[in-house]
């Protein structure tokens, strides 16, 4: 059931920018320090001066001073932003997890195939018919049979229906705001 899912397109999946995002994070935190220990460095090297010319050394110290301070922060913000990313992972795997027994349990109710369950997971993906087809090595008119088939067996008569049968399970218990609460600038 759905062993080629590796060859279909996945777009619940991070987008680049959003992988990239930590490291570079982190990479400014990393030339933060390098700039500091530089400046550190240089300073160390003008010791035997700092008497003569201390009006050359203050922004050099100061900077040292920023930099470390600012390496810190950063760490720290890297830090608080891998613990969220952690905890909604967490959740995230949670919801999937319950969301897959769910859909498991609702196609078992309906009897489907095998093939149709791979079939419904493409289509809950978004997947079009012609996706489906490719992904499945299949033909087109081939999905939309055992589309049919999954749609008659859930008592729907098309995709988006077949979607919101999952997406009334997924948003249960949500409280919608009336139009007189939310409307209140007009």
């Amino acid at each position: 059931m759905v062993a080629m899912m590796g060859s279909v397109p996945d777009r619940s999946r991070r987008s680049w920018p959003a992988l990239l995002r930590h490291r570079n994070l982190l990479v400014l935190a990393v030339v933060q320090g390098l700039c500091a220990s530089w400046f550190l460095f240089d300073i160390l090297m003008e010791v035997g001066d700092i008497w003569r010319n201390p009006w050359h050394q203050i922004p050099e110290v100061t900077a040292v001073i920023l930099l470390c301070v600012g390496t810190v922060l950063s760490v720290r913000q890297i830090t608080s932003v891998l613990r969220r990313s952690d905890a909604i992972e967490a959740r995230l795997q949670t919801a999937s997890q319950a969301f897959r027994a769910l859909l498991e349990e609702t196609f078992d109710d309906w009897g489907i195939t095998d093939a149709e369950r791979d079939v419904a997971i493409l289509t809950l993906k978004g997947l079009s018919i012609s996706e489906i087809a490719e992904a499945r090595g299949t033909r087109p008119g081939t999905v939309r049979a055992q589309s049919a088939a999954i749609y008659r067996k859930a008592g729907v008569s098309n995709r988006l229906q077949l979607m919101s049968l999952f997406m009334d399970d997924l948003t249960a218990g949500l409280v919608l705001t009336t139009p007189a609460e939310s409307d209140t600038t007009r």
